[in-house]
């Protein structure tokens, strides 16, 4: 008996949760699709799991290098941000410079000041820049700076003032209107000079002939005498290099004072083309002929 009457509540029980779902459901249609979107979750279905805490030692090298750049000496601070200015060619102000390289300038008053200061740093009182040697922009500029160097200028000083200024000024040397020396030179990157006469002037007849009569020594032993005479001193020793000679047994060549000097004719060979003065015996000997 007691079996039968749970089994009948259990029935009861069973057409109840029926009736209910069936309830739920028809309500559902009867109000559309944009009443199941209001229809709360479950709490644990909206709960996000939250992101766990950044440690210290999850970014340890990255922090390690921010603390030495801040704590670093003035100037390698300014360097870092002058690289900067100089790398991007634009304006920045304290704040982007602090996120770029991590010299916070607000918290160290000395590398602000420094930089105000520098010769390299355009400030305009709110953004920093950089400021190159000489204001020039392209090619032309350029050429018209270095043909005020009559002297030469200082490649070293002109590779900042553009990014792409090295390959202009290969441009211009190519084009052949400057001289870019490189060899022999007190600068690394050589000097610039401008490829026009700096001062064009003509020689004097009289200074001319004065120097083609002018005789000079054929003995060094005579030149270096010479100079010693107007207190120059000579770059060789002509005496004591003989006495060597003839102390190993190296005989000196005589000097043959007989010997025809060369004239020039048709069938020399000039190289001093320029030289017009050369040509003097060449046309007195066609004349004859």
């Amino acid at each position: 008996m007691a079996l039968k009457e749970q089994l009948d509540k259990f029935n009861k029980q069973q057409e109840k949760c029926q009736s209910t779902l069936s309830s739920i459901a028809s309500s559902r249609e009867r109000s559309g699709p944009s009443s199941r979107q209001n229809v709360p979750l479950p709490a644990a279905i909206t709960q996000t799991k939250p992101d766990p805490p950044l440690r210290f030692s999850d970014n340890t090298k990255q922090l390690q290098y921010i603390n030495n750049i801040r704590n670093g000496a003035v100037g390698a601070q300014m360097k870092l941000v002058i690289d900067l200015l100089l790398k991007t060619r634009q304006a920045y102000t304290t704040e982007q410079i602090n996120k770029a390289c991590y010299v916070d300038m607000n918290a160290n008053k000395a590398v602000l000041d420094s930089l105000r200061k520098n010769p390299r740093v355009h400030y305009d009182g709110r953004r920093f820049s950089y400021k190159a040697r000489h204001d020039v922009k392209d090619k032309s500029q350029l050429r018209s700076l270095v043909f005020k160097y009559q002297n030469g200028i200082d490649v070293a000083d002109l590779k900042d003032a553009y990014p792409n200024i090295m390959e202009d000024l290969q441009a211009l040397a190519a084009s052949g209107d400057i001289f870019w020396i490189t060899g022999n030179t007190v600068s690394k990157e050589g000097i610039a000079h401008p490829n026009e006469p700096i001062y064009p002037f003509k020689i004097d007849n009289e200074l001319k002939a004065i120097f083609r009569d002018m005789e000079t020594p054929s003995d060094m032993l005579d030149v270096e005498k010479e100079l010693r005479k107007i207190g120059l001193r000579p770059a060789t020793n002509t005496a004591e290099r003989r006495a060597a000679e003839q102390l190993h047994g190296v005989p000196n060549k005589p000097i043959d004072k007989k010997k025809k000097k060369q004239e020039i004719s048709k069938r020399t060979k000039l190289t001093n083309s320029h030289m017009p003065e050369l040509f003097n015996s060449i046309n007195a000997s066609s004349s004859r002929n």
